[in-house]
C-alpha cells in the first residue's frame, strides 16, 4: 500500500485530534488550534506556521521551503515540508507555537 500525501495528512490530523487539550480542529482549510490555522496540505507538502527562526533554520538545512508571502494569519513564518516522516514532529511544534497565548498585555 502506497502512502499518499492525503492519507499522511489524515493520519496526522487524527493524531493531533487526540491531543489531551482538545484544542485542535480540522476544517476544509486545514488544522486549527484555538481557531487559528497552523497546518494545511499544500499539494503534496505540509505547510506549517513556525517561529521565524525555526522556519529559517529548516529552510537553510533544506528540510523546508518557504511559502510565498500572502498568508496574513501567520503568527511566525509559513514553510512547506515535503518529507511526510518529518510532519508529526514539526506539526506538533507548529501546534504548540500557534496555540500559545500572546505574551504581554497581561502583566
Amino acid at each position: 500500500m502506497t502512502d499518499t500525501p492525503v492519507a499522511s495528512f489524515e493520519l496526522l490530523a487524527a493524531q493531533l485530534l487526540e491531543d489531551p487539550d482538545l484544542d485542535v480542529s480540522v476544517t476544509a482549510t486545514g488544522l486549527h488550534v484555538h481557531g487559528r490555522l497552523f497546518a494545511y496540505l499544500d499539494g503534496t507538502e505540509l505547510a506549517l506556521d513556525l517561529p521565524e527562526d525555526r522556519a529559517a533554520d529548516l529552510v537553510e538545512r533544506e528540510v523546508a521551503t518557504p511559502v510565498p508571502a500572502g498568508r496574513s494569519e501567520a503568527k511566525g513564518a509559513w514553510v512547506r515540508i515535503a518529507d511526510a516522516e518529518d510532519w508529526p514532529e514539526l506539526a506538533s511544534e507548529s501546534h504548540q507555537f500557534v496555540g500559545e497565548p500572546a505574551v504581554g498585555r497581561e502583566s
